[in-house]
């Protein structure tokens, strides 16, 4: 019994510790990161906060950066990665803004140094038919195969 109590508290302290850790490195993250906007759903996107000449050109911008794929994470867009690779392509994005590019523009640089990867919307060509088409022809080879085997079963 004294064992099991004397476990039960480093189990407690050690649970108690790491509570305490998280907070404090949640309260320091909370006090160290800037809004670059309010999201449209309830996700706030902490990254650098640029000073735009409008709104228009933020919602751009952030439009923009949502769209585009971070090339070192590949799963994030530039605005949820936090890779040294996502903040030089927000700052190009902003400076490609700012300069008064237009959005294809600023796609068509980003599309020029990493391919079409960077785009989580890939334009259609010939290249991608297979890519666009594919749920298309798996759904109507599934569903074929689901009709013939259940007229198959009713004869």
């Amino acid at each position: 019994m004294v064992k099991s109590a004397g476990a039960l508290k480093r189990v407690l302290l050690a649970m108690f510790f790491s509570i305490a850790g998280l907070t404090g490195s949640l309260v320091v993250y909370a006090q160290t990161a800037q809004v670059f906007v309010a999201a449209d759903t309830e996700l706030v996107e902490s990254v650098e906060t640029f000073q735009f000449r409008s709104i228009v050109d933020q919602n751009r911008a952030i439009a923009l950066s949502k769209g585009l794929r971070c090339p070192q994470c590949q799963n994030q867009n530039l605005i949820e990665s936090n890779s040294p690779v996502a903040k030089d392509l927000r700052l190009k994005v902003y400076q490609m803004v700012d300069e008064g590019k237009s959005d294809q523009e600023v796609i068509k640089y980003m599309t020029s140094r990493f391919g079409d990867f960077v785009l989580y919307k890939p334009k259609l060509s010939p290249s991608t038919y297979l890519l666009w088409g594919g749920p298309i022809l798996l759904f109507l080879l599934f569903g074929s195969i689901a009709f013939y085997s259940i007229r198959k079963q009713a004869r």
